[in-house]
């Protein structure tokens, strides 16, 4: 017998329904123990941070010869007296131009080589990564190895661990120390600030700055490690806009290795391949050696920073168990898609529109830095009219117009000027408390400073046709001694004004 369908039926709900779980608003991010591995990547890495770490350290102490008036020490970012010295080339404050143009360059370069071969600056080169390596190194050589580790954080205090933790954290704490003070020895003379810091002599905003970069390593090399790529960089979340299918990433080769599945001993490669196992014996070791702590097999992460410790990981794997390596490569996704439907990938092209318009843009900032610093003056010069008042009527009817004058002498030398004006007839000028007027000024600045001279013109108003008169402001420098060459004069266009 059919049932009525006008008739609903409902399903009986229980009377007390168990209560949802909590959400979960904060989970702790488990801690990375990054496991030793050897081979071909981890020795490119550890060969490069040492020498970053030897340049460091190194570059504050080389001395170079600038003469009496100027430090000698190679690298030197002087705040006090703002100049930047890098070796033979010195820039002032209104040359911060040659800094944003070396930014532009770094950024660019920056670009050029994530096209290329993906965040390998990020995993070789990154101060961060460099100084979070010399930090494992150190807690793997008193812990142990990733097991070692991971037991000891687990086990009850013990004195034994007490003692091993406070030995890792003195040298962390040394190291960082270190750092600060190598950081402070590139804005002022080393050997000074050594001495005064052995005295303990040394001014407080040093010591300040040393205390807070030892501070700022220690937290970040040592606890914040890669959540300071996660979280704190900003370059995971750009580097999608400069990859391309032709860049070189490490790649998980999923069409070789999967399915994934132990190897176990009595399992040959035919049986197991007839099984639709792949190469992959899921032993996780590239997921141990991570110091992201990521599975390269679920394919391109923001967390990868291509140090392709993974590789050498996998590559000791299946030299083991008698496979071929590479299992995890840099590779272009271009070539992964070609090989995962058996086709021959195409090779690898290095020049293609995205590294060209990088090239060309490192080429013209660079040669346009080049071309400046190469025609560099040793002088700058401004020159600004007063605006307080606009002029004055002087007591025998002509007018005054008063104009400040800086010169920037760039040179290691005394230089002398001479200042003339032309435009309105009969002009005179003076020095700003001295009485005596002349038809030119005879100027001078110091080497390596800056000078400052108030000057005044002064012009019969009968010469004056109009409330504003171009003049011409113009100062020669004297040739410097044993020159013949005289330098080119230095011209300024103003007004003089007039009721």
């Amino acid at each position: 017998m059919l049932s009525d369908p006008t008739r609903i039926t409902r399903r009986p709900v229980p009377a007390d329904p168990a209560p949802l779980p909590p959400p979960i608003s904060y989970a702790s991010r488990p801690r990375i123990h990054p496991k030793a591995v050897r081979g071909h990547y981890r020795r490119i890495k550890t060969a490069l941070a040492a020498v970053l770490l030897a340049l460091f350290a190194v570059l504050p102490w080389l001395r170079w010869e600038r003469g009496p008036h100027a430090p000698n020490q190679a690298v030197l970012f002087d705040l006090g007296n703002q100049r930047f010295y890098l070796f033979s080339v010195e820039l002032w404050p209104q040359q911060i131009y040659y800094i944003t143009g070396v930014m532009i360059i770094a950024a660019i370069g920056l670009f050029l080589m994530t096209a290329l071969g993906g965040r390998v600056w990020c995993g070789f080169t990154c101060p961060q990564t460099v100084w979070t390596d010399l930090f494992v190194w150190v807690e793997r050589r008193i812990e142990g190895d990733r097991s070692a580790r991971i037991r000891l954080d687990q086990q009850p205090w013990t004195l034994r661990r007490l003692a091993q933790k406070a030995a890792k954290h003195s040298i962390w704490l040394l190291i960082a120390f270190a750092t600060g003070g190598v950081s402070v020895f590139y804005l002022t003379d080393a050997p000074t600030l050594v001495v005064d810091l052995l005295h303990a002599d040394a001014p407080a905003l040093a010591v300040g700055s040393i205390l807070f970069m030892t501070g700022s390593t220690y937290l970040m090399a040592g606890f914040m490690r890669e959540q300071m790529c996660f979280y704190v960089c900003p370059w995971p979340r750009i580097q999608a806009a400069m990859l391309d299918e032709e860049s070189l990433v490490v790649t998980y080769q999923d069409w070789r290795g999967e399915g994934r599945a132990p190897l176990r001993k009595s399992q040959g490669w035919d049986t197991r391949a007839h099984q639709g196992f792949g190469d992959c014996i899921d032993c996780d070791q590239c997921v141990q050696v991570c110091p992201t702590g990521i599975d390269i097999r679920d394919g391109i992460q923001m967390e990868c920073i291509s140090c392709g410790l993974c590789i050498d990981a996998c590559n000791d794997v299946m030299a083991r168990i008698g496979r071929p390596g590479d299992l995890i490569r840099f590779d272009t996704q271009a070539a992964q898609s070609a090989k995962a439907v058996a086709v021959p990938p195409a090779p690898y092209r290095l020049i293609r529109p995205r590294t060209i318009v990088y090239s060309l843009m490192l080429v013209v900032v660079g040669g346009m830095m080049a071309i400046g610093l190469a025609l560099r003056p040793n002088a700058d010069i401004s020159i600004l009219r007063d605006r307080a008042p606009l002029f004055v009527t002087l007591s025998d009817g002509r007018i005054q117009n008063a104009y400040t004058i800086k010169i920037s002498n760039m040179t290691l030398g005394e230089r002398h000027y001479r200042l003339t004006v032309s435009g309105p007839a009969e002009a005179r000028l003076s020095l700003a408390g001295d009485g005596a007027e002349r038809s030119e000024l005879a100027l001078s600045a110091r080497a390596n400073a800056v000078e400052t001279y108030r000057i005044q013109v002064r012009v019969p108003q009968t010469a004056l046709s109009r409330p504003s008169t171009p003049l011409i402001v113009t100062l020669a420098p004297e040739p410097a001694a044993g020159s013949a060459a005289r330098p080119e004069p230095v011209r300024h266009d103003t007004v003089f004004l007039a009721p």
